[in-house]
């Protein structure tokens, strides 16, 4: 005997979208600056490719900080931003 039945129609790319934005939401309050190794993981763009086409742009260049020939940090918030003016530029 079936007491109840009950269908449920899920639409797959609303919830992905849904669960990215969430996760980016959690990932911009962790994260206080980046490395090019991080920056690599995140856009999906190899390092020479951040290299020649971001890091190499003023305005990242003032957002860039390290000690004398230490490794880099940017940012994050600002990083992207600019990454994202950048790319509205091409």
């Amino acid at each position: 005997m079936t007491i109840a039945e009950i269908k449920v129609n899920v639409n797959q790319s609303e919830i992905r979208e849904y669960l990215n934005q969430k996760l980016e939401e959690r990932l911009n309050e962790v994260l206080f600056t980046w490395d090019i190794d991080q920056m690599t993981k995140r856009t999906c763009m190899s390092k020479s490719y951040l290299e020649n086409e971001f890091l190499q742009d003023p305005r990242m260049r003032l957002l860039e900080r390290r000690k004398e020939k230490g490794k880099r940090f940017w940012f994050y918030e600002e990083s992207k931003q600019v990454m994202r003016d950048i790319m509205d530029e091409w």
